[in-house]
């Protein structure tokens, strides 16, 4: 094992991917062994801006062999911590701390970046310890996972609701209810792109149109309309591997919350996805969200790994221009 001092931090756009080729091949391995998730599609992406000297990040090297390597993106005011992860032949705190530390350096020294959000699903809660350090702010989250043999007929809608598959015309009235919805809900303080309409927009495009959550399925997502022709619910799905689909995205209406329409398009979606074939659904949901787990519960899910949603926000200036 490396001592941290043993490391050497290169950026990410003076290497190439194929000095990365065996730790891609680790991670592949790990999400499809602890998330049932094919990572490849977004290891292709990941390849092609390492290639393209596209993509900002640090690997860590260790005798010459990358024993790490993470990335970012700045949108706005806002930075993405993408990837971060270490192969398991090295000790993951060794390795992870000094590449996170580098890693948010970077993206606060970034002008106009006011906000760093990173929510590293594999590494679950081992780097907890060092984001607090940090100075972020952690909130708990729950991958869930659903067995899908023996589901039952989708249930019936209660009358003057009009359940629709997803057509690409459903985005902006989609994203209008993602920004009801979330208002004032914990989950708009891990992700801000529900905090308005064209985050929204942006968080749609992204889980139907990148490889990052998956190949979407219009045929297993659905909305719900309310007889005034409001969108009042829907749900999104991808098939993450083969036979596994994942819940991108499930929300209703808040005049319409609390009335059994969430279980309802979970329903429907999970009758839908075990009659194509598949196995398997997972989803994530935020800990403090009770009702939420409760109800994914409820249905069958249970929880098979826990990790944080990290988010840092700037100081706030004060009244003679301090940092407070």
């Amino acid at each position: 094992m490396p001592s941290a001092a043993a490391l050497r931090l290169v950026e990410l756009r003076q290497v190439s991917s194929r000095a990365l080729e065996l730790l891609f091949a680790e991670e592949q391995q790990h999400w499809r062994e602890q998330l049932y998730w094919d990572y490849r599609p977004s290891l292709q992406l990941i390849r092609r801006f390492i290639d393209g000297h596209s993509l900002a990040g640090y690997v860590a090297l260790a005798d010459g062999r990358a024993a790490g390597y993470g990335f970012y993106v700045i949108e706005d005011h806002k930075g993405l911590i993408g990837d971060l992860f270490v192969s398991p032949q090295y000790e993951l705190a060794t390795v992870c701390g000094p590449l996170l530390h580098e890693l948010v350096s970077a993206i606060r020294q970034s002008p106009g970046v006011a906000r760093i959000e990173a929510q590293l699903m594999p590494l679950g809660s081992a780097l907890n310890a060092e984001l607090a350090a940090q100075g972020f702010r952690l909130y708990s989250r729950q991958f869930m996972h659903l067995p899908l043999s023996g589901r039952a007929a989708p249930p019936e809608w209660p009358a003057g609701l009009r359940l629709e598959n997803w057509d690409p015309r459903h985005v902006e009235p989609c994203a209008r209810l993602i920004r009801l919805a979330y208002a004032n809900h914990l989950d708009s303080e891990i992700n801000d792109q529900y905090c308005s309409e064209s985050g929204a927009l942006r968080f749609l495009r992204n889980i139907t149109l990148l490889p990052g959550c998956g190949r979407f399925l219009p045929e297993a997502s659905f909305v719900v309309y309310a007889p005034d022709r409001q969108m009042i619910g829907a749900v999104t799905n991808s098939e993450v591997s083969e036979g596994v689909a994942h819940t991108t995205q499930i929300c209703v209406a808040p005049d319409y919350q609390r009335q059994g329409l969430g279980r309802r398009l979970m329903e429907v979606a999970m009758a839908t996805l075990a009659a194509r074939r598949f196995r398997a659904l997972t989803l994530t949901v935020t800990s403090l969200n009770a009702a939420a787990v409760q109800l994914y519960e409820q249905l069958g899910f249970r929880t098979v790994h826990t990790f944080a949603a990290a988010v840092w926000r700037a100081p706030v200036a004060g009244p003679l221009g301090s940092r407070q």
